[in-house]
């Protein structure tokens, strides 16, 4: 068993490493291309897509955002996204509090974003703008450490928060995208345990 999950360790570790470098080949092979964007990046590693819901005292705007929940969805994010709409973001779901000290970067990233760090509750906590890095080297980007404990992390277009007008103390309602995520599961696990048919 030990074995197992350390050879999954590796492979997981040797993804996080090969993912860049395969994005950069792919995006140099596309470059005269006239794919779409979206089902380009939907090739290199697919997103599920939920609707959430930002809501103040006095307005309400919806989203449609990329759920990024495995290990390697959340180490591609945004990467080599040459835009994003503006009713459009990525989601970053945890199964834990994250600490304040966690922090997100901008390798590889070619748009400007905002970030906003979410509790438990929904409540926004933390709000960033980050900046493209420039440098082909992950060692040459600045972090953006949360400087709060969080659950969840959405990414918008930079400016989006200050046109918007949402704020700190804002809330994210998640709650269609956490009972859709659950029925997934319950559905999936039911499968898995359902008898062949005879």
């Amino acid at each position: 068993m030990h074995r197992r999950c350390s050879n999954l360790m590796w492979l997981r570790a040797l993804a996080s490493r090969i993912l860049p470098l395969a994005l950069l080949v792919v995006a140099a092979c596309r470059a005269d291309s006239k794919a779409d964007d979206a089902d380009w990046y939907d090739h290199i590693l697919p997103f599920d897509t939920a609707q959430i819901r930002i809501a103040s005292a006095t307005d309400t705007t919806r989203l449609t955002v990329e759920l990024a929940e495995s290990q390697e969805q959340e180490t591609l994010g945004l990467m080599e996204r040459p835009s994003l709409t503006p009713e459009a973001g990525m989601l970053f779901l945890y199964g834990t509090t994250q600490p304040s000290t966690s922090a997100f970067w901008m390798f590889r990233t070619r748009i400007p974003l905002d970030i906003a760090f979410i509790d438990s509750t929904g409540v926004i906590r933390s709000i960033q703008t980050m900046e493209p890095c420039p440098s082909p080297l992950a060692q040459g980007c600045p972090n953006y450490p949360a400087g709060v404990t969080y659950r969840a992390a959405l990414e918008v277009n930079a400016g989006f928060f200050a046109r918007t007008g949402f704020r700190l103390g804002d809330r994210v309602l998640l709650s269609d995208t956490l009972a859709r995520r659950r029925a997934t599961s319950a559905g999936s696990a039911a499968d898995q345990h359902r008898a062949p048919p005879t």
